[in-house]
Order: structure tokens, then sequence, then C-alpha cells
């Protein structure tokens, strides 16, 4: 009586390998073209002098030193950081107040829709409106009138007002997404917990500092590091709602530098450089803030 051979376990992994390169291979190849390439190209270019028009010139540091000493990168520098840390701390404070009011209500649903409809919402759409709302005729200004008795605020053509213009649209387009991701991370705390601390004479504000916010803290972590990294890229909001950098280039940020250098000024080697200057400091804020985290965040274990 013969005995049956063993299955060829080599031959199925091998095969399970190739299908897995082959469903893999469309995000690769993707993730190769339009982000590897790039970026490395983008590095090269920083060191070189190029218009767009026939061969790059080998430039050297020549312009990074010249961004370095750029007196509108650096007003581009200090708007993106401030933007950052206007929206970042104020936009992930309030998404978890609504968060927490939505948990304990029925029919959250159509709140949550309403949230999150700016955020599916082209970021152009939201500035073209907001841009409505915030003229010097808007509804908004005429509203802060009539209750002030002061003249209407130009929050567009003010530098002091254009640059908090920014910062409230971008609060208000980003707290449907963080409000979502909060609430879904409310839903997972026990409510025993919830539930025996209130037992035991813990209020709502103890709850939320000693349980609930302790509880998010990965969340939060997570989600600061995503709307920092937004937050350091905004383009698009401050290009249509306040009509390139606005006045006195209030709202210049980083990212606009680099458009206004690359297709405006035709100097692509420069805002080549510009662009590896951000990523600089994209990374050393991410880096701060996973230095940091031990501090602050609890992991379950």
């Amino acid at each position: 009586m013969t005995s049956m051979a063993p299955p060829r376990r080599k031959g199925w992994k091998e095969r399970d390998k190739r299908w897995g390169w082959f469903f893999i291979a469309p995000q690769g190849i993707g993730l190769l073209l339009f982000t590897l390439i790039p970026f490395i190209g983008s590095f090269v270019l920083g060191f070189t002098e190029w218009n767009g028009f026939g061969m790059p010139r080998w430039a050297g540091l020549t312009n990074f030193i010249d961004q370095f000493t750029d007196p509108l990168l650096g007003r581009a520098i200090i708007n993106t950081l401030l933007i950052a840390a206007i929206t970042v701390p104020i936009g992930l404070a309030l998404a978890i107040i609504v968060s927490v009011l939505l948990n304990g209500i029925r029919g959250r649903a159509i709140y949550l829709v309403m949230f999150f409809a700016p955020v599916v919402t082209s970021m152009v759409a939201v500035a073209m409106l907001w841009q409505q709302l915030l003229r010097r005729d808007g509804w908004i200004s005429t509203a802060i009138a009539a209750v002030f008795g002061t003249n209407p605020p130009d929050w567009l053509g003010d530098p002091r007002l254009a640059l908090a213009a920014v910062c409230m649209v971008t609060i208000w387009a980003s707290l449907g997404l963080n409000v979502v991701i909060f609430l879904a991370g409310l839903q997972n705390i026990p409510a025993a917990v919830l539930e025996a601390a209130q037992i035991d004479g813990a209020g709502p504000i103890r709850r939320m500092l000693s349980i609930i916010l302790p509880m998010l803290s990965p969340i939060i972590f997570f989600q600061s590091v995503i709307a920092f990294i937004s937050s350091l890229q905004t383009f698009d909001l401050v290009f249509v709602l306040v009509k390139n950098a606005g006045p006195d280039n209030a709202t210049r940020t980083i990212v606009y530098h680099i458009y206004d250098l690359g297709f405006a000024k035709a100097e692509f080697g420069v805002s080549s450089a510009a662009s590896v200057i951000l990523l600089a400091i994209t990374l050393v804020i991410t880096a701060a803030q996973f230095a940091l985290q031990k501090r602050f965040v609890h992991y379950e274990v």
C-alpha cells in the first residue's frame, strides 16, 4: 500500500507570491511614476538652474542659499506655521467637543452628513463660497458691522485679517472629517468605564479629562500629525480665497511660494529647492511630534 505524497506547498507559495505582486503592481507603479521619480527629479533639480527650456545647468547650493536669504520664503514659512499652529489645535478641540455631543444623541447620522459635506466638496468651491461670505458687503461682514456698530471688516483685503480668514475656513472645512474619526473612537470606549466613573462621582469634565481624552490620545496624535502635514501644504484655499498671496503677502504659504517661483517666474531650480526645504520642515515637525507622543499618548496594553 503506497502512501499519498504530501502537497507541494512551495508551489502554492510561489503562486500566491506572484498573485500578490500582480495585485500590488498598479499601486507600486503609481507610487514609482507619480511619487518617487518626481521626488528624485525635484531634489536633483534643486541644485540646477532651469527655466523650463533647454538643459538644466548645475548651480550647486546657490538656489538653497538664495532661498534661505529670501524674505519672501521667510514670510511664507511664518504664515504657514501660523496657519498650522492655529488651525490644528482649535480644529481638533472643536472636533472632540462636537463628537462628544453627537455621541450622546439619536439620529446623529444626519448631523454627520452635514458636518462631512465640506470634506467631500472641492476646496475651490469651498473657497469661492466663503469668498462671497467674507467680502466687505458679504453676510458675515455686514452682520458684524450691524451688531457692533462699526464699519464692515475687509477680511480678504486687510493684511491683518486675511490670515485669520484662511484659518477660519480651514477649520470649518476640516471639522467634519475629524468629527467622524473622533466619533468612531468614542464608540470604542467601553460604556462600563464611563458608568463606573459616573457612579464614583466623576462629573462630565472629570470624565473628559481622565477617561475620554487619554483613551482618545492615539487618535488625537494621528489626527494632529495628518493635520499638521495638511496645513503645511496649504495652497488652493489661499490661491482662490484671497487671490494668490493676499494683500502684502499676508497669506503667502510655502506651497504658494513654490508655485510662484516655478510657474509664475519660471525658476524651476529655485522652486525645487524651496520644495526640498518644505520637505525638511515637514520631517522635522513630524519627528518632533513622534518624539513628544510618549508624554501624552496612552496605548492600551
